[in-house]
């Protein structure tokens, strides 16, 4: 009998291609792919007529095919389908890209339902590529239908069947981890309706009722973790630092910390002399000054004669830290060093000889931190960069390199203090909610698709100021579905280069490229070897580019507020005024009111709180936010209430039951979500 464990291969109706094709989304066994959650839907219910079509707008429509469907090859690997179809209120003509079998299969005279964008007006309307389906034999018609991540290979068809047969496996084998008092005091539905209906919705209730369960779920199991984790790091006794006069640090400063900063520093060497390990988290708005808070405590920790190491989650951060931090920490006595992927191998042995000797106090550096080759000799501090690009086995294995050291993790990411106190559970929560005085405001835009020329004029007239340009759009490369709706990174900078700025110098990045052609890229556009870089999110997090003063994001619509807010703060780091343009076709009021947030306010905890406040829980047909790290469907757009209910009945199940003995399958859950930090939870 199939588990949850099941090798995908071996679910009914999958097979090895299939199998393959979703490994590449790090879909291995049955549970994780009925784990596999949609990103959005599109509400495919009702069905108009022509003439009611809005221009841009998605919708479904019924027409008949009038005309026998023309093929015509336009060039190699491009070729187009084209029909006429018509109702009783106008006509409508329809294109597709590289769907040749759709000659035969499209025939004339049968009514087929047309799902898409329409554009033109009045009774003669035309669609590109919209879904097609014949009428009475819908599949991703007439419901509400999720909308997955994709990967090369894997269409929304292939995963939304291999998801469906999945489904299908789990009759009978799905374990409810949530005890059944749980359910019945905060009236959940049962893991089986979740499952079908976060996949299959009959509804907007049962969709509902199904996010509410899961992220329930996820969020409960999550919150038992952490206090487990926070249970076991309780317990854990270390001698306390003593304390330092800091005046030799904050004289060493070319400026005055804020008074945030200074209260975050007093939280955290405060939380080093209690004689229990510290776990904090610092939190600030992009610019704001977390790494001098950083730098306070390496100079404490290393003044009480211990080591300290900062862990950024690229190499290129790494370098950006090392240079920043190890001019000022130096003429203070502190003995600094950077150890990444790229040292060569003599660095390595150099370093590592010295940090396991006690002749270095602090290494900036990547994962390398957390080699098996890498000894300290006294490690007291441990400083990650990004929480949200590390997970707990990360953090979890750099303190492994000391006996309990403090550990201190920094975030940009804008998160409502509340959401968290909760979600940072495992951690203490400090805020830095002031600016270094002088910082600029990056002047924001929300605009139309019709205002690129203007846009890239705009970029032209400040490239020849000297100044550099980031164009950031949201995926790799254009797909089968939908070519016309994304800017793909590609396409997009080849483009750029051949008909819009053959004169500039235009770089891409993304993703899927290698860390180290990421990095070479990234140290070329800090360099000013590029003019515009076209990026994914990947540059979300990234190295300090003073120069770079306009930030362009494509299809806004499409990012978190709070990603967006991220993004933005990639420009503004220099003298020079610095725009953010946000450009968005979407003409949901939804989006047109999130946009304008972001051209009202550039505080990040603003922005976040209004985020919450507009989307609201019940929000399951925009974009959502990325989730949290270990979250895939609970995120910030979940509403406090619900990130307090799963809190209070994980801490009441484990004051009853600190083994939780009772739910074996909630147990089974948990050690799975912290497996990679052994020893952690134990």
């Amino acid at each position: 009998m199939a588990d949850l464990f099941t090798d995908v291969r071996f679910v009914k109706g999958v097979g090895e291609q299939r199998a393959k094709a979703l490994q590449k989304l790090g879909i291995a066994t049955l549970g994780d792919l009925i784990s596999w959650f949609p990103r959005r839907y599109e509400d495919r219910r009702e069905v108009r007529t022509i003439a009611e079509l809005e221009p841009g707008v998605s919708a479904c429509v019924a027409a008949m095919i009038a005309d026998t469907p023309v093929v015509s090859h336009i060039r190699k690997g491009m070729d187009l389908v084209k029909v006429r179809a018509v109702d009783a209120t106008g006509t409508l003509d329809v294109t597709f890209f590289n769907q040749t079998w759709l000659k035969t299969s499209l025939v004339k005279g049968q009514t087929y339902i047309f799902y898409g964008k329409a554009e033109g007006y009045q009774a003669h309307r035309r669609m590109a590529s919209p879904v097609v389906e014949l009428e009475g034999k819908q599949e991703f018609t007439g419901r509400i239908v999720p909308i997955y991540p994709l990967t090369a290979g894997v269409s929304q068809l292939i995963l939304s069947r291999s998801i469906r047969q999945g489904l299908n496996a789990c009759t009978g084998i799905l374990q409810d981890v949530l005890p059944d008092e749980v359910r019945r005091e905060y009236q959940l539905c049962a893991a089986g309706f979740a499952y079908e209906n976060i996949h299959f919705p009959e509804n907007e209730e049962a969709l509902a009722l199904a996010r509410r369960r899961l992220a329930f779920e996820e969020l409960f199991l999550f919150a038992a973790g952490l206090r487990r984790i926070r249970q076991n790091q309780e317990t854990v006794q270390v001698p306390p630092c003593h304390k330092v006069d800091m005046d030799a640090f904050y004289s060493a400063l070319p400026f005055t910390l804020t008074g945030a900063q200074r209260r975050c520093v007093e939280e955290a060497l405060a939380d080093m002399c209690s004689g229990t390990p510290m776990n904090r988290l610092c939190q600030g708005d992009v610019g704001s000054g977390k790494t001098m808070v950083a730098a306070a405590c390496v100079y404490f920790c290393v003044k009480n004669n211990r080591q300290a190491a900062l862990m950024a989650p690229t190499e290129i951060l790494a370098r950006q830290h090392y240079a920043g931090l190890a001019p000022l920490l130096e003429p203070l006595g502190i003995r600094c060093a950077l150890l990444t992927g790229s040292s060569s191998a003599k660095e390595k042995r150099t370093i590592c000889t010295q940090l396991a000797a006690g002749e270095l106090d602090f290494v900036t550096g990547t994962h390398a931190l957390i080699s098996g080759g890498v000894e300290y000799a006294s490690l007291g501090l441990v400083v990650t960069d990004e929480q949200h690009r590390f997970g707990v086995a990360q953090r979890a294995a750099l303190a492994a390199k000391g006996a309990h050291p403090h550990t201190l993790v920094m975030s940009a990411t804008p998160i409502p203090r509340t959401l968290a106190l909760i979600l940072y559970r495992d951690l203490d929560v400090s805020i830095i909610d002031q600016l270094p005085p002088g910082r600029q405001t990056i002047e924001t835009y929300a605009v139309p698709g019709s205002y690129h020329t203007r846009v890239y004029n705009f970029i032209r007239k400040l490239t020849a100021e000297g100044r550099q340009t980031y164009i950031v759009c949201s995926q790799v490369s254009e797909s089968e579905e939908q070519p016309d709706e994304r800017k793909a990174v590609t396409q997009y900078a080849k483009d750029l280069q051949e008909r819009v700025f053959p004169d500039l110098r235009v770089a891409f990045v993304h993703g899927k490229m290698k860390p180290k052609e990421k990095d070479a890229v990234m140290t070329a556009f800090a360099a000013h070897e590029m003019d515009i870089l076209v990026s994914t999110t990947v540059i979300e997090v990234g190295v300090d580019v003073p120069n770079a003063a306009v930030m362009v994001v494509e299809n806004a619509e499409r990012f978190g507020l709070s990603q967006l807010h991220q993004l933005r703060g990639r420009v503004g780091r220099g003298s020079h005024q610095s725009y953010c343009i946000l450009i968005s076709d979407n003409r949901n009021e939804e989006t047109r009111r999130r946009l304008q947030v972001m051209t009202k306010t550039a505080d990040g905890f603003k922005i976040a709180e209004e985020d919450l406040r507009l989307r609201g829980p019940g929000d399951f047909f925009g974009q959502r936010q990325h989730g949290l790290p270990g979250l895939k469907i609970a995120d910030t757009g979940c509403d406090t209430k619900l990130l307090q209910d799963a809190q209070a009945a994980a801490d009441a199940l484990l004051e009853r039951d600190p083994e939780l003995a009772s739910c074996p399958a909630a147990a089974e859950r948990i050690a799975q979500l912290f497996t990679q930090a052994e020893g952690t939870l134990n």
